[in-house]
């Protein structure tokens, strides 16, 4: 019997997960369908929609914006790294257990590390922006062994509340908030781009001095060619701009790997969605 899986979000009509998870399963001669679902925004529109999911037979779901923090309160048991995002991005159905996963900065980590071949471990980083995408990506760069983490937004508090609410959990990881106006002195190794800035070809007002010598700039928007964001760093001199696309299918490895017990390759996925940068 073909198991079954999803994506929700609304909007959902733009989501490559169906053509990565039909990718996946086709490598790994997994007996599974995948498709969209688009869901309600008015309130419970997300627990009835993955209800009638679930009582088709649905295994699990990918989950899209609007709906990660719907998906956190629907889970009846959350992973550590669930649980410090605030969100959810993949849930699995078991005997009436709904288990919830954050798999983003997993991907995002997975992609510097195995895909750019960049190593993590005793480098300074920087993530710009507070927000979600922020959140989720704290636990596993610390796990890699960074040797400090700077959190910077237009709205310098919420930067440093997040930091605060993040160094108990750091792995003994310096973890500082701070506003965008005060890196000016800062060189980073490892620059992120976790703002939207980038859905709306917006500038963010960083000074290229942030770039170290040889600096990743890496902007978590993928499918948008050249950014704002990432010409600014091409002018630096970084030695390496990339997009998003990685972290978002390594994301859905992980994702497939904890649905389906084997973990696809994600070569001929990033190769296929990858936009040239110019």
């Amino acid at each position: 019997m073909t198991d079954r899986y999803a994506v929700i979000g609304n909007p959902i009509d733009h989501s490559k997960s169906p053509l990565i998870h039909g990718l996946f399963a086709q490598a790994t001669g997994q007996d599974m369908a995948y498709s969209k679902l688009l869901g309600e925004t008015t309130p419970g529109g997300f627990a009835r929609a993955v209800d009638a999911f679930r009582a088709e037979g649905g295994r699990g779901i990918n989950v899209t914006v609007p709906f990660k923090t719907d998906a956190f309160a629907y889970a009846t048991e959350l992973s550590p790294d669930a649980q410090l995002a605030g969100a959810v991005n993949a849930l699995k159905f078991e005997e009436g257990r709904v288990l919830g996963q954050n798999f983003d900065g997993i991907g995002l980590v997975r992609d510097v590390q195995a895909n750019l071949g960049l190593s993590i471990k005793g480098r300074r980083v920087l993530i710009l922006g507070a927000g979600g995408a922020t959140r989720g990506a704290l636990l596993p760069l610390a796990r890699a062994g960074a040797n400090a983490i700077v959190i910077a937004n237009r709205t310098a508090d919420k930067a440093r509340a997040l930091a605060q609410d993040f160094a108990p959990n750091a792995h003994g990881v310096a973890v500082q908030g701070c506003g965008l106006d005060a890196l000016e002195d800062q060189v980073f190794d490892l620059v992120f781009n976790a703002t939207s800035a980038s859905l709306g070809a917006e500038s963010l007002v960083i000074s290229p001095s942030v770039f170290a010598p040889g600096a990743l700039a890496y902007d978590l928007v993928y499918g948008k060619g050249l950014t704002p964001f990432l010409r600014l760093a091409r002018d630096a001199g970084c030695s390496q701009v990339v997009d998003g696309v990685g972290m978002l299918v390594e994301q859905a490895a992980e994702a497939f790997a904890w649905w389906r017990g084997v973990r696809p390759d994600t070569r001929d996925a990033v190769a296929k969605l990858t936009v040239p940068l110019v």
